[in-house]
């Protein structure tokens, strides 16, 4: 396989790729009687709830389990299903760990997570043991154990892991990642992602304690939401599928945002103005693979600023620049940024072209609604997910291996090999 850039007949032919996903989940909607895949939730709040609504969008899901901590979420997603498909799910509410006693029924075949996310791992885990295939929410784990244990118990159980990272389905990031793989850029050796998002208002209640993101900043550091900078990216550059992250390298400003916003909106003498964060409003993390290529990782949820979720790849031949546009070296007029759209008519992804007007009814840029319509492909074709989980392992990893590198005053860390050395063989 050629190491810079996957072929199109490669991408396009194989049961694992996001093309054939597009082609499963078009005839599994078309069909008369689609085979029925029934998933139970954990964890319904307002992404879950979003999740929740999406996944009665498609045709031959049934939802007859649902679990909660939160009577007023749980009984609120039961009657969406009941408006959705008439049945009455039934609820687990009965403490944090009363998902384990749904997951003994036998009347759903997966379940999606989307509680928060210190939990991803161990409930994921739990459900795959159980035997339920599992969808769920980013990141899959927050440390280099928890990854491990998720891909341990996916192979031992033979059932699968779909990691809903939905930023890989924005249309302009397909599109580039067709024409990645068609050779455009030619040999491609680096790229940067970021995720740049200001999330001060949600680290905290509305009387200065902290919710859940804001216990993860107070106690952790380094990138602690890698995948939606790095999903795209490593879809792009065959990561896992030729070619695989090896080592890392990470600096990180200090916590100076989020304290000043505690102190404007909850007072100086605040408790939540006395708390001490440990995680820097700023990281950027470098990235190696075996191939050679570099990766910049740009992390930032604390900073007071639009959001800027950027993407670059470069390659011998071109680049590709989501602030910039596109430049093909001597076909560019003038040496000149080409707007993106320029190429949608030849390298629009498939997916887009057959799912486009539903998926843009979902958010995410259609991503919420193309992961979703890919899970369900997935269980009801019996194959793995386009997004699976070697590929939620290695992405979720940075949030551990990051903070090593940290403490290492910026050493190098090396990426455990999650495929077992199967990278080399496996192609999208």
């Amino acid at each position: 396989m050629n190491d810079s850039c996957i072929s199109r007949r490669g991408f396009l032919g194989s049961a694992g790729a996001a093309g054939v996903a597009a082609m499963a989940g078009r005839h599994a909607l078309a069909a008369d009687k689609p085979k029925p895949v029934r998933v139970a939730f954990i964890g319904v709040g307002s992404r879950g709830t979003g999740l929740l609504r999406q996944m009665l969008r498609l045709e031959g899901v049934e939802v007859p389990a649902i679990c909660d901590i939160k009577v007023d979420h749980l009984d609120r997603a039961v009657e969406i299903v009941k408006q959705a498909r008439g049945n009455t799910a039934a609820g687990f509410s009965k403490g944090p760990y009363d998902y384990r006693r749904m997951l003994e029924r036998d009347d759903f075949d997966a379940v999606l997570i989307a509680t928060p996310a210190i939990l991803h791992a161990e409930m994921a885990v739990d459900s795959l043991v159980a035997g339920k295939h599992v969808a769920s929410e980013v990141p899959a784990a927050y440390t280099v154990d928890e990854c491990w244990a998720l891909v341990r118990a996916k192979e031992k159980t033979g059932k699968r892991y779909m990691l809903l990272e939905n930023y890989t389905y924005a249309q302009s990031r397909m599109m580039v990642g067709n024409m990645v793989r068609a050779g455009v850029f030619g040999d491609c050796y680096y790229a940067e992602c970021s995720y740049i998002h200001d999330c001060r208002n949600l680290r905290f209640q509305s009387d200065g304690t902290l919710t859940w993101r804001g216990e993860s900043k107070r106690d952790m550091y380094g990138n602690l939401y890698p995948t939606h900078a790095l999903g795209p990216v490593a879809k792009w550059l065959g990561l896992n599928r030729g070619d695989r992250m090896v080592s890392l390298v990470s600096q990180m400003s200090k916590p100076a945002a989020v304290h000043h916003y505690a102190v404007s909106r909850f007072g100086p003498e605040s408790k939540a103005a006395q708390i001490d964060f440990k995680a820097g409003d700023h990281s950027l993390t470098l990235i190696k693979t075996a191939k050679g290529r570099l990766i910049a990782v740009f992390y930032d949820s604390d900073s007071p600023r639009p959001a800027s979720i950027f993407y670059l790849v470069q390659g011998t031949q071109g680049v590709y620049d989501s602030r910039s546009g596109i430049y093909i070296d001597g076909k560019s007029p003038g040496h000149t940024w080409e707007p993106a759209t320029n190429y949608a008519g030849e390298y629009d992804h498939e997916l887009w072209k057959t799912t486009g007007k539903e998926a843009a009814k979902s958010g995410h840029g259609g991503g919420d609604y193309l992961e979703l319509l890919e899970f369900v492909a997935a269980v009801r074709e019996g194959r793995e997910p386009y997004i699976d989980v070697y590929d939620a392992a290695s992405w979720s990893s940075v949030v551990e291996l990051s903070a090593r590198s940290i403490d290492a005053g910026g050493g190098r860390v090396e990426i455990p090999d999650f495929t077992g050395g199967r990278w080399e063989k496996w192609s999208l």
